[in-house]
Order: C-alpha cells, then structure tokens, then sequence
C-alpha cells in the first residue's frame, strides 16, 4: 500500500502563488499515475492535473491549464502542484492520489486507489 502526504496549503490572496507538495511511501515501485483532484463544500471532487510517473507526461482540467503546473522528484518521490494567478474559485481541499493505471480516464477518480488526507487552500479577493 501507499501512503501519501500533503502539505503547502494556506490562505492567500488572489493574484498569489502557492505550491502543494505530495509525499509518497510505501510501495511506491506500483504507482504508475500519479494526480491532484480538489472539493470545494457542496461540490463534487474536481480532477486538477495528473502526471505519469515514468514518462512525465502531463493533462490539466480546462480550468487551471496555463496557471497550474505539475511536476515531480522521483529520488524523493514527491510530486507538486504549483498554483499561480490563484482565484477566489480556487479555494477548496487538494488531494493528491496514486494509481497502477493509466489511460483515457486518468481525470476520474475511481481510478486511483490511494489517497492523501488533503491539504486547504483559501483564496481571498
């Protein structure tokens, strides 16, 4: 099993930067896809980015493409979400998640299988 661990969230203001971190331990040699999803109060949870962990491949929601980049550091097997130009619709809980698969429906959460407990970002205006 995988244990994944956020950190990075806070409360700016917008127009702000803010870069979110995910650990990974465990079995880490399975994961094969890794991504960020988020949920606002009320709302269902909302595919952000995702990368593959071998090839570096990425895909953004419509939403974030040109502010927010993920990447990783495969020595310390992290990946990262940094978040520019943050918006008040911004704000919400951000998870990230590992998976063994890849494909067309990496923005689908049933496809991982291994979950961080989240970390909150607030965005004033």
């Amino acid at each position: 099993q995988v244990q994944l661990v956020e950190s990075g969230g806070g409360l700016v203001q917008a127009g702000d930067s803010l870069t979110l971190s995910c650990a990974a331990s465990g079995r880490t040699f399975n994961i094969y896809t890794m991504a960020w999803f988020r949920q606002a109060p009320g709302k269902d949870r909302e595919f952000v980015a995702v990368i593959n962990w071998s090839s570096g491949d990425t895909n953004y929601a419509d939403s974030v493409k040109g502010r927010f980049t993920i990447y990783k550091d495969n020595a310390k097997n992290t990946v990262y979400l940094q978040m520019n130009t943050l918006r008040p619709e911004d704000t919400a809980v951000y998870s990230c998640a590992a998976g063994r698969y890849s494909g067309s429906y990496y923005y689908k959460p049933g496809l991982y299988d291994n979950w961080g407990q989240g970390t909150q970002v607030t965005v004033s205006s």
